[in-house]
């Protein structure tokens, strides 16, 4: 069994907790039954990405057995038949519909980002991953369309401001994962790799991570923010938000491949000021 929830790479589900963001945010957590369509949602689409996970394993299944770290995951290491592998990816699709059904409904929204999630991921893992900047794209895309679908499970707009935010911070997410991958494995894995260079890679990422900081600001500062929350109180959670992206930064300056989801769970000051950073959040969007 553990082999399986490794190749459905579960601890990278905690990248969908951004489809509570329309709901955190709009200060509608405590609604029961948006509460609930948002635990179904986040159920539904970690099943389709655990599906995209395994696609893109076994498109690469060859390619992973050259890695020193990817050469360790259940199809590189044979401790999964391809065969076997693909009729999991199948189930949890169908799974993942009749979940979504009860989720979204007729929401156009949420179904409309699902499907565009697997067919963009499908696609990357068929080609679209060899093309510079189209790469990053999608990669950033990722992170985005969570978003979406979070507001159409719940209805909920989102802010214009908090829309850039997502994206840019998308785009920091995915240049750094370039980035310490061309460092580390040069393009041995990534034939992707070889049109990259570090410079352009590092002046991309950090012009990214700045906009992302200034997008954030001005959504906290924004008088539709504040009239919402009936308070301007997140202003003060920006500078957690710098300290957070400078903790963050440090680590993919370090021994990193650059994966968000390794940044974060292997250290535990950075898990402590998001947890920080989400405590505060909340206490000022709900207290």
């Amino acid at each position: 069994m553990k082999k399986y929830l490794k190749l459905m790479r579960v601890p990278h589900y905690m990248k969908n907790g951004l489809i509570f963001a329309p709901l955190i945010f709009s200060g509608s957590l405590l609604n029961i039954d948006l509460l609930w369509k948002s635990i179904l949602g986040l159920i539904a689409f970690s099943l389709i990405a655990s599906v995209v996970y395994i696609i893109n394993d076994i498109q690469d299944v060859e390619l992973d057995r050259m890695h020193p770290t990817k050469c360790k995951r259940p199809l590189a290491a044979n401790l999964i038949s391809l065969t076997h592998a693909k009729i999991l990816a199948v189930c949890l699709v169908l799974v993942a519909v009749v979940i979504n059904t009860y989720a979204a409904s007729n929401g156009l929204l949420a179904w409309a980002s699902l499907i565009l999630y697997l067919i963009l991921n499908i696609a990357y893992s068929n080609g679209l991953k060899n093309y510079p900047i189209i790469d990053i794209a999608i990669l950033a895309s990722g992170f985005v369309i969570r978003v979406l679908y979070g507001s159409g499970i719940t209805d909920i707009e989102i802010s214009n401001w908090l829309y850039l935010t997502v994206i840019s911070m998308s785009f920091y997410l995915g240049l750094g994962k370039r980035r310490n991958e061309l460092l580390k494995q040069k393009n041995v894995s990534r034939k992707v790799l070889k049109y990259y260079n570090h410079n352009f890679l590092d002046k991309n990422m950090y012009i990214c991570l700045a906009l992302t900081i200034t997008f954030y600001a001005l959504w906290t500062v924004d008088p539709v923010t504040i009239s919402r929350l009936s308070n301007g109180l997140l202003v003060w959670t920006v500078p957690i938000v710098i300290l957070i992206c400078m903790k963050y930064s440090l680590n993919i300056e370090g021994d990193s491949d650059g994966d968000p989801v390794e940044v974060i769970i292997k250290d535990k000051i950075l898990m402590a000021m998001v947890a920080l950073f989400g405590l505060i959040t909340l206490g000022i969007i709900y207290i």
